[in-house]
């Protein structure tokens, strides 16, 4: 191990704001990048990073699709709109039946839409066409999530995608890199153990906290005035 865990999440989310700062030093392509959190853990991570670049935060909902006695494993992904995106490699190399993936696809659709319609409620989803898009987690193994998040949002015609993760395998980025404009990650530790590994405090996020950060941040994250201090939201 080459550093230390991160602490907490938020503590990785300003390693990871520390990263896009730099990014982001110069004009983004299309006026303020939008921060999109993947829920749930990836949300108080997305915080940080929309505090940082005092840009606005919001939420995507992507539901992996895990193996049926081994849900760890992904053999895809589901995403606001419609999109799957599904791991071949698994598919064939376990020789999973399509009528499984359907099943489970077909399982993790209405949790999706219980979760948008949760966090959500009647705010409407935000513009992407012509922006600047950043996609936040609190981590990647497979990337499996990742790559439907960024087919979901590449439908809107943003003017770029950037996935942006405080840890993940290098296999992963580079599998990530052909499907985002940019991927950026400050620690990507070898051997990979799974990224609940490298935090000191992975305790699950809990849908009322992502509501209480989506709802105090409405449609932009509070931010301080220029030398100002940043006001804590929940989460």
């Amino acid at each position: 191990m080459d550093r230390a865990p991160y602490l907490n999440r938020e503590e990785a989310g300003c390693a990871l704001a520390a990263e896009l700062a730099h990014v982001f030093g110069r004009a983004p392509a299309r006026g303020k990048p939008l921060v999109l959190g993947l829920p749930r853990g990836g949300v108080p991570v997305a915080l940080e990073v929309a505090r940082k670049l005092r840009a606005p935060l919001d939420v995507l909902v992507v539901r992996k699709l895990g193996l049926p006695g081994q849900e760890e494993l992904a053999m895809g992904a589901i995403a606001s709109g419609g999109v799957r995106v599904l791991n071949q490699d698994v598919l064939d190399l376990l020789r999973v039946p399509p009528e499984v993936v359907d099943r489970v696809a077909e399982d993790e659709l209405r949790e999706l839409e219980r979760r948008e319609a949760a966090y959500r409620g009647d705010r409407p989803r935000p513009e992407l066409a012509g922006r600047s898009v950043i996609l936040v987690d609190d981590g990647l193994a497979t990337g499996a999530t990742m790559r439907a998040a960024v087919d979901a949002v590449r439908r809107a015609e943003p003017a770029e995608v950037i996935v942006a993760v405080p840890v993940a395998p290098r296999e992963t980025l580079v599998e990530l890199r052909r499907s985002a404009d940019r991927v950026v990650c400050p620690w990507t530790p070898e051997p990979f153990f799974g990224i609940g590994g490298w935090y000191v405090d992975f305790a699950q996020t809990s849908d009322a906290e992502v509501r209480a950060i989506l709802e105090r941040a409405g449609d932009r994250v509070q931010v301080p005035p220029a030398g100002g201090d940043a006001r804590r939201l929940p989460g």
